[in-house]
This record gives structure tokens, C-alpha cells and sequence, in this order.
């Protein structure tokens, strides 16, 4: 059975090439469900071999990476140590890597109905190969997506199967596929076995790697999770061949933070293989891909629960989140997000002295050139402040952001509310005079007054 949890305004899997295409595994049936709602269907799959179109709105070989080394990465973490296992064609080869990891024959294939048109059947081949009994889990695709209400629904569909805990859940997508399959795992029955199958840049490079999962509260971005380890993270950056460009394009701002909070030599590589990386190309993808991923790996290793070294990975995120927040997740898409932080945080901290006018301008000229932007949207101070105290390093009230003193250092300091909002002021010139801790329009002796009468 398949649950889609969703509407059913469009067919599931489409008939159009794939990047994939094993023989047909069959006709499954899926449950799709609407509140207490529950219908049957059908779940066909196409059988054309051929070309895939890419980001590039080019036809490429299916086996362009064939040759390419696979990359086994460790996570060291003591007794939850795994390993980050990087191959092209990986997909194909899932249910044969997870013997290792689980002796049950269940396994929850969650995953949103975007990345299911791609590569939910040669997932499904794969573990039913292999003897498992899969059990895809199919979303609506987007952070909104990220809420409580969705972890009931994959909680309800493990139920319903009667999973037990040596069941494992697989998350094939993004970010958002595999915080919320995380944090199901997390808390289903107090802890069930998962791994990740990133499908995009963002989650390759960052999000599957580290342990953090969760979903979004209205006030904030990823204020409700847990800390909770995959047994393995399996990458096949093929999956990359039919990411939309602007997914895409956004992925790399993860990648440059990389080489800015750790690597200048990393950094300098992405100066030089920006245009190659825009193309695809394969050996600077592999290389960003696997470099990103051993600076997270150290970084996670010292610090597991992001108590003090960690929270630098948040460098760009302080201003990106709120800028998420204050759009409602709409609008701009995580990375996009993050591209904008990298540069004003950059600029904030020129502001405060903590590095020069050079630093900032090769981070500046580095995101432009990967065809980001660093622009912040019409959003007063006020507004930023306030979703800015949201954050997840606020501590003590005081926000504590990352901060360049050069390309490969950073540190983490506080920032007060008066020297942002004229750090805002030079730059932005929009509703930057700190609060007085009254309501807006709000004025206390006319109120008194009034009350005279």
C-alpha cells in the first residue's frame, strides 16, 4: 500500500522519461486520505527508457558519473557513528545498504509527490529486491509541509501498518522530506531506526548530515524537533540531473557557507568552479558535494547538540530564517534564503569590526556570481528584529549571531538590538529605531488622559 497524504487533483507518477528505469515492479495499490476519508487507486508506472532533461533543460547520458569513485564519509559520534556514502547510481543499489542496518522486512518510503514522479520506482525495486516490504509515505511537496499536523499523518500511516522498532523509515527527497521523517522516527515509539536519501543540493550537502530534525511553528522555523542520528546517509548526486535550476542554484548557498565558516582553500575552489559548478559539471560537483560534507561531518562531530562550535553552521541563518519567517514560507525558497544572510551578515559584521571590506566583498561577489541574490526584501527592522528573537541561538534573550573575520573564520558573538538597527539604518533606511517596548501607535499619556474623563 502507498498512503498519499494530499489532494488528488493530479496523477502521482506521470508518464514522462525518467532518469531511472528498472522493469516495472507492479501495480500497488496506495491509500490516499483526505481527513477520515480513505479511497483506493492505482499506481502505474511508465516504462520508457531514454533521456532525462536536467536543470539545464538538456538532454544528458543516464551513466554520465558511472565511473566515478564512490566517497564513504564518516560520521564519528561513539556508538551513533555512520557513514555518508556518496556514489552515482547509488538509487539503484538502496535495498542491497541497508542490510546492515535493519533486520525487519518494513520499511516506510517517505517522500513528496515531486520527487515520487522521479525515483520512487527505483527505490521500490531496489528493497523489494532486496526482500523488504516497502511502504511509501507520499507528501505534498514545500516547507509548508514542515508542521505538526503532517508528522500525525505519517504517524497514523506506521501505526495503521503496525510498525514496530526495529522497522526503519527511509526519507527519499529534501530538506523538508527528511526533517519530517526524522522527527517521525524520533518519536515513534520512542525511537525507530531512519535514513537519508537527499535528492537535493540543500540536503546533501547539509540538512540529512548532523541529526536535526523537526517541523516549523508559525512564529518560527524549526522551533519544534529533536536531535535524532540517521543510521546512514546514502547520496546519489544524479538526483541532481532533474533538480529545478533555481533548486539548484539555491543549494549553493549552503555550499559557499561552507568555505566561509571553515575552508578558504574551499572557498577559492568555488571562485574558480562557479561556472562549471552552474553546468553541472562532475568532477566539482562530487568534489563540493563531498568537501561540504566532510567540513559538516568535523564541525558535528565536536559539537553533536549545538551547544557551542556547531552553531556556526547557522552562519547566514540568523537573517535567512527570519526572512523565511517573516514570508511565510512562501516566496523565497530555503537557500535563496541563506544567500541573502551570507552577504548582510557579512555586511553587519564590517559594521560591528569584526573583518574588512574584502571579506565581504568576495562573499558578496561569490553568491552574485552563482546567481543569487543578496538583496534584503521590504521588511522594516522591526519586523526583522522580531523574527531575528525567534531564533534557535538566542541566548538569554540576547541573539547571538555568526559572524567573518575572514574567509575560513568566524565567530560567534552576540549582537545587540541598537547597533543592528543602525547597521540596518546605513544600509536599508527602513523602520530601524529600536523598540521601546511599547506597541507600535501605542501612545501611554494620552491613554492616561482618556482615563480622566
Amino acid at each position: 500500500m502507498i498512503f498519499w497524504l494530499g489532494g488528488v487533483s493530479e496523477n502521482l507518477l506521470v508518464s514522462e522519461p525518467l532518469w531511472y528505469h528498472p522493469p516495472d515492479v507492479g501495480p500497488p495499490q496506495f491509500i490516499i486520505t483526505e481527513g477520515e476519508v480513505v479511497r483506493e487507486s492505482r499506481l502505474s508506472f511508465p516504462r520508457k527508457i531514454g533521456w532525462a532533461t536536467g536543470i539545464l533543460g538538456q538532454e544528458r547520458s543516464l551513466l554520465s558519473m558511472a565511473d566515478v569513485a564512490e566517497q564513504i564519509i564518516p560520521v564519528v559520534l561513539g556508538e551513533r557513528t555512520y557513514d555518508i556514502i556518496l556514489h552515482p547510481g547509488l538509487l539503484a543499489t538502496v535495498g542491497d545498504r541497508l542490510s546492515p542496518i535493519t533486520t525487519s522486512p518494513k520499511i516506510g518510503v517517505v517522500t513528496d509527490r515531486h520527487v515520487a514522479r522521479r525515483y520512487l520506482q527505483v527505490i521500490l525495486r531496489s528493497l523489494c529486491k532486496a526482500g523488504y516490504n516497502p511502504i511509501p509515505i507520499i507528501l505534498p511537496p514545500g516547507e509548508r509541509t514542515k508542521t505538526l499536523g503532517t508528522i500525525a499523518k505519517i504517524l497514523d500511516a506506521l501505526a495503521r501498518h503496525k510498525f514496530e522498532r526495529q522497522s526503519l523509515l527511509l526519507a527519499l527527497g529534501g530538506g523538508v522530506i527528511g526533517d519530517v521523517t526524522g522527527f517521525a522516527a524520533a518519536i515513534y515509539q520512542r525511537g525507530i531506526p531512519f535514513v537519508q536519501v537527499p535528492t537535493t543540493l540543500v540536503a546533501q550537502v547539509d540538512s540529512s548530515v548532523g541529526g536535526k530534525t523537526g517541523v516549523d511553528h508559525r512564529l518560527g522555523k524549526n522551533l519544534i524537533g529533536a536531535f535524532y542520528q540517521p543510521r546512514a546517509v546514502l547520496i546519489d548526486p544524479l538526483t541532481l540531473r532533474t533538480l529545478p535550476r533555481r533548486e539548484w542554484i539555491a543549494g549553493l548557498a549552503e555550499v559557499i557557507k561552507y568555505g566561509i565558516i571553515a575552508d578558504e582553500e574551499f572557498f577559492a575552489f568555488l571562485e574558480q568552479k562557479i561556472p562549471e559548478l552552474l553546468k553541472l559539471d562532475e568532477e566539482p560537483v562530487i568534489h563540493a558535494i563531498k568537501r561540504s560534507c566532510e567540513i559538516k561531518t568535523q564541525v558535528v562531530a565536536v559539537d553533536e547538540r549545538e551547544s557551542d562550535r556547531r552553531r556556526i553552521l547557522n552562519y547566514g541563518h540568523t537573517i535567512g530564517h527570519a526572512l523565511e519567517s517573516l514570508a511565510g514560507y512562501r516566496g523565497l525558497i530555503h537557500g535563496e534564503a541563506v544567500g541573502i544572510g551570507l552577504v548582510q551578515e557579512a555586511e553587519l559584521a564590517c559594521h560591528m569590526g569584526l573583518c574588512g571590506r574584502e571579506v565581504v566583498e568576495r562573499i558578496r561577489s561569490l553568491v552574485q556570481r552563482a546567481g543569487l541574490s543578496e538583496q534584503v526584501s521590504q521588511v522594516s527592522f522591526t519586523s526583522l528584529w522580531g523574527a531575528m528573537q525567534h531564533d534557535k541561538k538566542v541566548v538569554d534573550g540576547r541573539v547571538m549571531g555568526i559572524w567573518p573575520v575572514r574567509i575560513g573564520e568566524v565567530v560567534i558573538r552576540p549582537i545587540e538590538q541598537q547597533v543592528c538597527a543602525a547597521w540596518f539604518q546605513s544600509k536599508h533606511g527602513r523602520g530601524s529605531r529600536p523598540s521601546s517596548g511599547r506597541q507600535p501607535g501605542k501612545h501611554p499619556v494620552r491613554r492616561k488622559a482618556r482615563a480622566r474623563r
